[in-house]
């Protein structure tokens, strides 16, 4: 957490002074690595509480995402990385578990950086996570984060390619201001309904380290453009994924954000019979997350 705290200071600094969409932007090669520890059973329960997971059981599969957030933030926050970290709205993610992990195994884990994307919206940056045990990869993950600023056109990268780094742009969900419309005719069913707290930003920054001020009061996330703090997408796919049945089966989950879950908020997570596909459903049917499983 000391190491998180100071990355987050060196962010507050950093991101002034950097300017999405440069054309000549590229990724800092760093690897950055955390050698294999235990994972400390008391921030492990805080996390699976405020998540919805068992007391006991295999390791979440999103909480190798939180073990290495450390390492994300310090590479993201260094003079080479190109986009200012203040106000990154996370847009996506795919996870890929290829054994099912236990809380007591050592994890070793290894973040970088692994290409930049033109977005309609901005700038994308897609960060790459591994977990090891014994060097055998037993977890991985990659995860769309998104910059939002005037977007990239033909004018500032030629012939409308990709930055240094990336591939051409593809239709990415995301977490930013959209019309609320009424579900779909074949529209998920819903499982059930959640009451979300208006402190619930805080309290999973809490437990996951992830202070983007966009969460955490509605006075810090208006000077990026949100009306009110806005639930934190990770914890979202976690509180759908605890739902999950048969968790040791899944293969891979793949995530995407179409809107912001404005804090507090009534939210209803919908699945198929399956449950194989799930979605997050807000007011009027609103989407905030979709999301598949494969097993």
């Amino acid at each position: 957490m000391t190491s998180l705290t100071a990355s987050l200071a060196r962010g507050a600094l950093t991101s002034p002074f950097k300017r999405a969409g440069r054309p000549d932007a590229t990724l800092p090669p760093d690897r950055l690595t955390r050698p294999a520890a235990p994972v400390a059973p008391g921030p492990l329960a805080a996390y699976g509480r405020i998540c919805g997971f068992p007391e006991s059981g295999p390791l979440p599969l999103t909480y190798p995402h939180v073990l290495a957030f450390p390492l994300t933030m310090r590479l993201m926050t260094g003079h080479a990385f190109p986009l200012p970290v203040l106000g990154l709205v996370h847009t996506w993610i795919e996870i890929t578990p290829h054994r099912v992990v236990g809380p007591a195994e050592p994890l070793e884990l290894a973040v970088y950086a692994q290409k930049l994307t033109p977005h309609r919206r901005g700038t994308e940056v897609t960060m790459a996570t591994e977990a090891r045990v014994d060097g055998e990869l037993v977890w991985e993950s990659r995860s769309g984060y998104l910059s939002r600023h005037r977007r990239v056109t033909p004018g500032n990268a030629p012939g409308g390619r990709a930055m240094p780094g990336g591939e051409p742009g593809r239709a990415t969900v995301v977490q930013g201001p959209a019309t609320a419309a009424p579900p779909a005719a074949d529209a998920l069913p819903a499982r059930t309904e959640w009451r979300l707290p208006g402190d619930l930003g805080r309290r999973y920054a809490a437990v996951s380290g992830d202070r983007n001020p966009i969460h955490l009061h509605p006075l810090t996330a208006r000077l990026f453009g949100f009306p009110r703090a806005i639930a934190h997408g990770m914890w979202s796919v976690a509180r759908c994924l605890a739902e999950a049945d048969d968790p040791a089966g899944i293969r891979s989950v793949r995530a995407g954000f179409r809107a912001p879950v404005l804090l507090p908020a009534t939210v209803t997570y919908a699945a198929d019979a399956t449950g194989n596909a799930f979605e997050l459903r807000g007011a009027k049917g609103r989407v905030h997350l979709v999301g598949t499983v494969e097993r």
